[in-house]
């Protein structure tokens, strides 16, 4: 093979007899050692990501707003002369700097651990043996099949076959395109129709349009906890920048400070404590946690905003078969009609259902045989598989010296077989229908003459064992489950009974005009179609509710895309995995409620970080301003400020993984709740900090510089228990904090007492001062946690 590579158009031209001797290959594949060769030589069938410099991306972490407000409190200190207060803030600075980049190391870190988990696969013909391997491992000359659902893993020439490619997302065109034998198609395009054996001519980077279609997309979109927790952040700076102002319109007014250099130092001081540090971080690491977690019990994510989202969904619209159901059928009742027991009937079965067969009905007539131990007595003649002409399939066996022919199939064909039908066979077929069964006859006779009904055969596809219990966990946790089957009325009924989804549901073109009117008091739609998922999922959104859906297969990728949270279940197309939020590797419901359950615990600490942030910037901004009237000077020194963002913000960081109880019900984001809650905190602890100011000038007589210890310090010790008092919903002792936040809150108690003692880059005051502070803020913090209870009551924040 010459290792000079030909672009895929020039393989349109080319005979399949003459792309096989370019390439060396042959149609049953290539050997193992040689694919191994040729890896070698043209590397892994992936388009390499290009790397940001990991020097580039800590170099960033000093670019930003609150860098920048750092970066020129580092400037004012050295200007006036503050050399020791700008060594400190600039080591806050790469600390900020250091942290937050190891925080995104490790996201990172679980992106591509998410992106190896769901690595697209392709089914290659290797040593003449059809395998399923990873699709990077692809090597020109490899001979691949591709069906329905996949997506193409590199540029091909067809052998055999006739497929309808989806190039839309390579090309933009719209239709699909029929290709047949000697036509190419290209890598990242989906197999809309058909099946096809194809000759690969180029991966990688020479594929024709140089990419692959990827699972995972690390440029994640916006989340909407994201941006709800972004527009906070912008209030904040509102409130900042006019508490500023009006500060400064006064302190000019009444001549409190007349150098330029102390009003910047004084309005920096402010915007300091508007800004959030740790948002960039906190917003990865929740994410991240929740990635991480959910990939521990079997879900994977493919974008890491569905982490969040699904804590909205309050409506799941959930496939039957294979979800809810087992996905494979079982006999669930054997009927003797001519015959004395059932086993005689599931032994006449067997000699019309072959051992080999990959026929679902054959294999559960074979399983059950096994299971009640029933074996073939007769000698098999012949045996003619299901032939769907016919709808039936035959054996004649040899049994007590006579040949004796036996049929399975349809009752109607079944029956047009015999000479007439039993008495009482029509009630029975009608009974196993309404209990949404499917039914077959089973006939004998000597091979000849007439056939008699021997009996009959009740087929399901049973629910898990789970399911009814997933979906009780799911309705508890507010969700209404809302079955979609392709099945008939009867079967989706039984079923949706059976597990507890309810019984008030209708055949979609019963419904179809007046889908919109009805859709949320159903419990469950049948004989949908894929393509009906996505009006149903558009329906109820159009209602207001938030919407998750199941699927599977390429028809389902527009719903899962509609739906809020998209969920590709175990076995899915590659399609509707790509066009999913998350990938369930296992079976069954257990997943979406792990999906649900983690989801409502990342929204309760972002909620608990938002409540946090927004009562800290309340009282930060009013009583800089208020202490600089009271006492004419600023309560907190620049360098303070700085420690005291540091505490706080990265303390606060420790709550992207603290232990968290996921709310009962839905929930979603309610901007006036949540600033009339904090606004009522903030104040609270805003008259605690001017309490504190009139306890260090009575009763230990502070100095300015003391007096800015003290009110650090204070700030400081506030700062930890408002966490602890925030991130519960209930009064604070309902739950225990995570480890991470205990260790964090603990160790800045510790390290700021110290300062406030040894007197270390800070005015040392009397240790009675320090441990009176620490005593006063836990007390009075403390008891704010009633007014906080009543005031989340309030506003519906305690709902769970």
């Amino acid at each position: 093979m010459s290792n000079k590579v030909l672009s895929t158009r020039d393989f349109e031209g080319l005979s399949l007899k003459e792309a096989f001797e370019l390439l060396s290959s042959r149609p049953n594949g290539l050997s193992d050692e040689e694919a191994e060769r040729r890896l070698s030589i043209y590397g892994l069938n992936v388009i390499e990501e290009k790397k940001e410099s990991p020097v580039l991306e800590f170099l960033k972490r000093f670019w930003g707003p609150m860098p920048w407000l750092l970066e020129i409190a580092i400037i004012l200190s050295l200007f006036i002369g503050h050399v020791i207060e700008a060594t400190i803030i600039a080591l806050l600075l790469v600390i900020n700097a250091i942290i937050g980049f190891l925080h995104h190391e490790s996201s990172r870190k679980v992106l591509e651990m998410l992106k190896s988990r769901l690595a697209p696969r392709a089914r290659v013909f290797r040593n003449g043996a059809l395998r399923d391997i990873e699709a990077a491992l692809i090597v020109p000359g490899d001979v691949v099949l591709v069906e329905l659902g996949d997506i193409v893993p590199a540029d091909c020439k067809i052998i055999e076959g006739e497929v309808s490619v989806d190039q839309s997302i390579l090309t933009g065109e719209s239709l699909p395109v029929e290709v047949s034998p000697g036509g190419v198609i290209f890598a990242g395009s989906i197999i809309k129709r058909g099946r096809a054996r194809c000759l690969v001519v180029n991966t990688g980077r020479n594929t024709y349009f140089g990419k692959t279609v990827e699972l995972v997309r690390v440029a994640k979109p916006k989340s909407h906890t994201e941006e709800v927790m972004l527009a906070i952040t912008k209030y904040s700076m509102y409130i900042g920048v006019m508490v500023m102002i009006a500060a400064d319109i006064y302190i000019y007014l009444s001549g409190l400070k007349n150098e330029v250099i102390s009003i910047i130092t004084f309005d920096l001081a402010i915007l300091m404590g508007c800004v959030p540090v740790a948002l960039p971080a906190v917003m990865t690491i929740m994410q991240a946690a929740g990635a991480r977690e959910l990939a521990q019990k079997s879900v994977l994510v493919t974008r890491l905003d569905a982490v969040e989202d699904a804590a909205s969904v309050d409506i799941l619209c959930l496939d039957k078969t294979g979800t809810i159901t087992m996905g494979s059928l079982e006999v669930s009742e054997l009927i003797p009609i001519s015959v004395r027991s059932e086993n005689e009937v599931l032994e006449l079965a067997l000699y019309a259902s072959p051992e080999d067969s990959e026929s679902p009905i054959d294999i559960a007539i074979n399983k059950k045989a096994k299971e009640l131990r029933v074996t073939r007595r007769g000698k098999q003649i012949s045996l003619t598989p299901f032939e769907p002409s016919i709808k039936r399939s035959e054996g004649v066996i040899e049994l007590g010296g006579k040949r004796i022919r036996v049929a399975l199939g349809a009752p109607q064909v079944i029956i047009s077989l015999c000479g007439e039908t039993p008495q009482g066979l029509e009630q029975i077929l009608e009974k196993l229908a309404e209990r949404g069964l499917r039914t077959l006859l089973v006939a004998y006779g000597e091979e000849g003459k007439a056939m008699t009904v021997a009996g009959v055969i009740g087929l399901s596809d049973p629910p898990r064992p789970d399911s009814a219990e997933l979906i009780s966990e799911l309705k508890k946790l507010g969700i209404k489950p809302l079955m979609l089957t392709g099945d008939s009325f009867p079967i989706a009924r039984e079923i949706a009974k059976k597990v507890g989804i309810g019984e008030k549901g209708h055949p979609l073109l019963h419904i179809r005009e007046k889908l919109g009117e009805i859709v949320e008091s159903i419990d469950f739609i049948a004989e949908v179609y894929p393509e009906d998922k996505y009006f149903v999922v558009k329906a109820l959104q159009e209602k207001g509710h938030m919407v998750g859906m199941t699927g599977d297969g390429v028809n389902d990728a527009p719903a899962l895309r509609q739906a809020e949270l998209g969920i590709a279940v175990s076995g899915a197309a590659d399609v509707a995995k790509r066009s999913a939020g998350v990938v369930l590797l296992a079976p069954g419901l257990r997943g979406i409620v792990d999906v649900i359950d983690v989801s409502r615990r990342v929204y309760q600490r972002a909620l608990t970080w938002i409540l946090n942030k927004v009562a800290k910037v309340i009282q930060f901004t009013l009583l800089l301003p208020l202490g600089l009237m009271w006492l004419h000077y600023d309560v907190l020194s620049l360098m303070g400020m700085a420690l005291l963002i540091f505490a706080n913000d990265f303390a606060t960081m420790s709550l992207s993984t603290d232990n968290a109880s996921p709310s009962l019900s839905p929930r979603k984001w309610r901007i006036q709740s949540l600033l009339a809650s904090s606004l009522v905190v903030g104040i609270s602890l805003l008259i605690e900090a001017i309490l504190a100011i009139y306890i260090g000038l009575i009763v230990f007589n502070l100095d300015m510089k003391q007096m800015q210890t003290f009110i650090l310090l204070n700030m400081v010790y506030t700062s930890q228990f408002r966490v602890l008092i925030l991130r519960e919903r209930n009064y604070f002792w309902r739950s225990k904090p995570g480890k991470m936040l205990v260790i964090s809150i603990v160790g800045v108690i510790i390290a700021f007492t110290l300062l406030g003692i040894t007197g270390f880059i800070v005015e040392p005051i009397s240790a009675n001062a320090v441990f009176s502070s620490l005593a006063y803020s836990t007390i009075f913090t403390i008891s704010i946690d009633p007014i906080k209870v009543l005031v989340f009551k309030k506003t519906g924040l305690t709902g769970r």
